[in-house]
């Protein structure tokens, strides 16, 4: 299990205005849902929530939230329910834990990542189609793992990979429907000509070969030679 820490302060700045100036001051405001109690409002520092982010992917990853003056419980492990972010420039303008039981299953969507270059691919000229990115399993916190990584390289033209097609990982439950087809090797696409065009070409008249026009003086020495022949 990959574990990740981010520290937090609780947060008495409520209400628009307020929670607009804590960017000022280098934070970020978040929020921590838990079963059964209130939700507590928190701010985390904008550098560290930054460094975070560029460093490891968070999204269905146990975060130890270290919680200042936080007498009840110092460290609370969360996952990440959203992030908010700016509409203009993607910044992070708020975030949203579910704190968690480290002895509870949850639900979380893990990444897929592929190994290897398909022989369809490779040797034979067709090309992969990565349908399904993400798979939903339900496992402990502690059994979450950090990807699902299928090797790819036999894969010949017309095979597919399916759900059911995969080893779950060790302590997990996949959710995700056993049909569902993660990715596939199609046939190498063809160049058609347009309808259109063909019909055009169809359409088109036969080049006519128009005769030659005499000149004037090809036609004084054919006058000529009738008289000629004529007198004769």
């Amino acid at each position: 299990m990959e574990e990740l820490f981010l520290d937090a302060q609780i947060r008495e700045e409520v209400g628009r205005g307020k929670v607009k100036g804590l960017k000022d001051k280098g934070y970020v405001p978040a929020v921590i849902y838990s079963e059964g109690k209130d939700a507590m409002s928190l701010k985390l520092s904008h550098r560290q929530l930054v460094q975070l982010v560029h460093q490891h992917r968070i999204e269905g990853v146990v975060i130890n939230i270290n919680i200042k003056d936080d007498k009840k419980q110092k460290s609370r492990p969360c996952i990440i329910k959203e992030i908010q972010h700016g509409p203009v420039h993607g910044e992070i303008l708020h975030v949203d834990f579910n704190q968690i039981s480290l002895t509870q299953k949850i639900k979380v969507n893990i990444p897929i990542v592929t190994k290897g270059e398909p022989a369809g691919v490779k040797l034979e000229g067709g090309s992969l189609e990565h349908i399904l990115w993400e798979i939903e399993v339900e496992c402990l916190p502690t059994n979450i793992p950090k990807d699902i990584e299928i090797d790819i390289s036999s894969l010949k033209l017309g095979d597919t990979v399916h759900i059911k097609d995969i080893p779950a990982p060790f302590g997990t439950k996949i959710l995700t429907d056993s049909e569902a087809i993660i990715l596939s090797i199609s046939e190498p696409m063809k160049e058609e000509v347009p309808v259109e065009a063909a019909e055009e070409e169809g359409l088109k008249e036969p080049e006519v070969i128009k005769e030659k026009k005499e000149t004037p003086a090809e036609g004084e020495a054919k006058e000529e030679e009738k008289k000629e022949a004529k007198e004769k």
